[in-house]
């Protein structure tokens, strides 16, 4: 694989500037081995793997809310 050329470097980081959002996270050390090695393990990037874990659970805390909502009428 060729060594991208500045340019195509530049162009990268002014796509992903403007396309994508950035969130800090942090861990206890030795944690992120864990969730890479995991993500890994099921075939994803740990980008992919972090995404997935936050869309699975906001899904299932919305779906919590509903059924909560719906006990109480």
């Amino acid at each position: 694989m060729m060594p991208l050329s500045d340019a195509r470097k530049r162009a990268n980081l002014k796509y992903n500037k403007k396309a994508y959002d950035r969130i800090e996270l942090k861990v206890k050390k030795g944690e992120r081995q864990i969730i890479a090695d995991h993500a890994a393990l099921m075939g994803e990037s740990t980008n992919a793997f972090i995404n997935r874990a936050i869309k699975t659970q906001m899904q299932l805390d919305l779906s919590a809310t509903t059924n909560n909502d719906q006990e109480s009428e």
